[in-house]
Formats: C-alpha cells, sequence, structure tokens
C-alpha cells in the first residue's frame, strides 16, 4: 500500500442531497496519546497542558470543536471541557450527556451553566450505549434496548428544563415533579444534540430525539445505507436530521507518504496483542456499532483497506472508531466529497499524534474543503526567509473563501 494511486470517487454513491459547509470538529485524547498503537513507545500521558495545545491549535486553525469522549477509560468529560474552555475563544466543546448515569434535572443545570459561562459554545453527545461491565460499575443495569427507552424519557425532561418549563414526569424509568431550570442556556432552544449508533433502537432514537446523527467510518455504501434509514424514520415524524462521520485522519503530502505513516501506526503490533484487542473488543461489547466496526477487517491485518482510502488498521486495537482516511490532501478531500454528497456535513476527526496531526490536517487539508468556519488563522506578512521563499509569505484561501 505504498504507490500513489489516482483518485476515483464513486459517482454511483452519490444521492441527491443539499449540500452545506462542512461543520469540521476534532478530538481532545483524554485517554492518551502517542505516535504508535499498542505500544508502550512515544506514548503521551494525559495532563491538562497537552490537551489545552491542542484546543488551542484547534481554535487558531479553524476547527468548529473538540470531542471529548467518555467512559471510566478517560478523564472526565466535562470537568477536562471545563478546565480549558476559558484558554480557547471560538472553540466549542462537545461533551457526552449521559442518560442513566446522572439525572435529567442535573445534567439540565450542568449543560445550562456551561453553555451561559461559555457563551453559547457547547454541543452535547448523547451517550446511550457503551461497555456493559463499565455501565454495571456505574449502576446502570439495563439491557440494550431498554437504555434506549430509558434515555428518551430523559431527554423529555431534560429539555423540557431546558425550554424554561416546570416539568413533571412519571414513567417507566424516570420520575421527577416540579422540575425547573433557573438560569436557562444561551443557545436556543438548547444546545445541539448528537447521538451516534448502528441498531434500529439507535436509529429511531436519533430520528426522535436528536439533531445530528453521527456513524463511524464505514464504507459510503453501508454509511448511505443508515442515513437513509435515519432519514426515512425522522421524515415519517416530520423530522430533519443533520449527518456526520467520525474517524481518523492520515493525511501527507503523497498517497504514498500517507500509506507508509498508516503502517508505521500499528508497526509494534503483535498478531496476539491483535487477537487479544478483538477478543476483548467482541465480548465486553453489546454495541451493533462495535461489531461492524471489527467485521470490517476481522482482525487480519492484511485486509484493511476497506474502501478506496478507508483503513481499518485503527481498529485492530483501538474500541470505537477504528477507520482512517489515507491519502494526499486532494485523495482525501476527494473521499470527503463522497460522504458529502451522502448528506454527510460534519467531520469529527483526529489523528496520531493529535497535536502535530491538529496542524498538518489544518494545513494540507482545509484549503481544499469547503469549510463552516472561516477563521483560519492567517500567518503575518513577513520579510524574505527561509519560510517565506524570500519574500512575502503565501496562504492558500478555504474554498468558500475563494468564491465569496
Amino acid at each position: 500500500m505504498t504507490a500513489d494511486r489516482p483518485v476515483q470517487p464513486d459517482s454511483t454513491l452519490h444521492a441527491s442531497v443539499p449540500q452545506r459547509p462542512l461543520d469540521f470538529l476534532w478530538f481532545l485524547p483524554t485517554s492518551g496519546d502517542g505516535h504508535y498503537l499498542g505500544a508502550t513507545r512515544g506514548q503521551r500521558p494525559v495532563s491538562n497542558r497537552y490537551l489545552r495545545e491542542i484546543a488551542q491549535a484547534a481554535d487558531r486553525l479553524g476547527y468548529l470543536g473538540v470531542l471529548i469522549p467518555t467512559g471510566r477509560g478517560c478523564e472526565d468529560a466535562w470537568i477536562t471541557a471545563t478546565s480549558i474552555v476559558t484558554h480557547t475563544e471560538r472553540l466549542r466543546f462537545l461533551v457526552a450527556l449521559r442518560p442513566g448515569i446522572v439525572s435529567p434535572a442535573e445534567s439540565a443545570r450542568q449543560a445550562a451553566a456551561f453553555d451561559r459561562l461559555s457563551g453559547g459554545r457547547l454541543l452535547l453527545n448523547v451517550v446511550v450505549g457503551g461497555n456493559p461491565a463499565d455501565l454495571a460499575g456505574d449502576g446502570l443495569f439495563l439491557e440494550h434496548d431498554a437504555r434506549y427507552g430509558q434515555a428518551g424519557e430523559f431527554l423529555r425532561i431534560w429539555r423540557g428544563l431546558m425550554q424554561g418549563e416546570t416539568v413533571d414526569h412519571e414513567g417507566r424509568y424516570l420520575r421527577v415533579r416540579g422540575a425547573r431550570l433557573t438560569f436557562p442556556p444561551v443557545q436556543e432552544p438548547y444546545p445541539p444534540l448528537y447521538i451516534g449508533g448502528s441498531s434500529p433502537p439507535a436509529h429511531q432514537f436519533a430520528a426522535e430525539q436528536t439533531d445530528f446523527y453521527l456513524t463511524w467510518g464505514e464504507p459510503p455504501a453501508l454509511v448511505a445505507a443508515k442515513i437513509a434509514d435515519v432519514r426515512q424514520r425522522a421524515e415519517r415524524i416530520g423530522r430533519h436530521l443533520r449527518f456526520g462521520i467520525r474517524l481518523h485522519l492520515i493525511v501527507r503530502e503523497t498517497d504514498a507518504e500517507a500509506w507508509r505513516d498508516a503502517d508505521r501506526l500499528i508497526a509494534h503490533l503483535s498478531d496476539d496483542v491483535i487477537a487479544t484487542a478483538q477478543r476483548k473488543l467482541t465480548r465486553d461489547s453489546d454495541s451493533e456499532g462495535q461489531r461492524r466496526m471489527v467485521a470490517l477487517h476481522g482482525g487480519d491485518r492484511r485486509r484493511l483497506e476497506i474502501s478506496p482510502n478507508l483503513w481499518a488498521g485503527v481498529g485492530l486495537v483501538r474500541g470505537g472508531a477504528g477507520t482512517a482516511l489515507v491519502g494526499a490532501p486532494a485523495t482525501v478531500a476527494a473521499r470527503l466529497e463522497e460522504y458529502r454528497a451522502l448528506g454527510i456535513d460534519t467531520v469529527v476527526a483526529s489523528g496520531f499524534p493529535h497535536l502535530e496531526e491538529t496542524y498538518r490536517v489544518a494545513e494540507l487539508l482545509f484549503p481544499l474543503l469547503e469549510l463552516s468556519t472561516s477563521r483560519v488563522e492567517r500567518q503575518l506578512r513577513q520579510p524574505g526567509g527561509v519560510f517565506s521563499g524570500g519574500g512575502a509569505l503565501s496562504i492558500a484561501t478555504p474554498a468558500a473563501e475563494r468564491r465569496a
């Protein structure tokens, strides 16, 4: 996988849907970071200073926001976001909302406070699933489908509070009486709600309850089928959702260089480590999305390019999003356009290590994309020097600005 290859978008997958500029978000690695997957070599421990550096870079470079993961293997998402938000100016924070783990009233107060004190920079990732053992450790013992029923009641209470209502609710899972929120959020009617999930209950929940549906990076045909199902479910009840994709990026100046770095990322993984990780991912999760991630490659490092330029190597040892787009800037931009043509208008991306890749993606890829934000940092013109080629530095202009 080292030879440069022509970019050949599959036009047969393109749906006739209106396109809007991409919301492009990055990722804060609150469980650690590094140069290699599954290896201690080159690891970077979590620290507030390091996470702050990534967030500040994303803020300067034109990312809309950052996703903060959740679970007992990560630093707490809300504490992390609160500790960093004041060190940024415009960056938004996509933070987990956990039905079943906290009460809807306390969650509404927390979200409203963050939204008010940050000036309306909160986005919310509704996390219903997870590792059943982790959920049990948090006191949640509901089965997979029942969790969506509980989450539905949670959001009905939560939305009412965020919109200024006094809420009485007595349901199968939750009960509140006279619940009120004194200080409302800045965003109206409430901060946007995102969700991922691949099971039928997840799709129905997204159609009924949220504003964005996120898919992990599967081949375009599979993504198209998921989007079509969620869209149809939403349209039947008069709702319209936006769609996004969560994946990793390995963008280099040439395709060959990108593929070499993809191979390097898993260079220290032994077959035994991969087999152990795959057994654990399969055994410990009841997530349909995780099952689909594992099925893409079956733990076989020889079959990792599952679709043109879509590489499943990350999923050999990492749970959750396990695929990356690999290639030169034009290659990756073309692949993103394929997803965009299906209705995707939000990209939640990451790369290893995250600080360096924050810059690399913005510098190489952003000039080729139409982004919803135009705040890509402009470098000051300066006298001739080693980085300016003897004259003023020429900065590429994003496509959205070129057409303005």
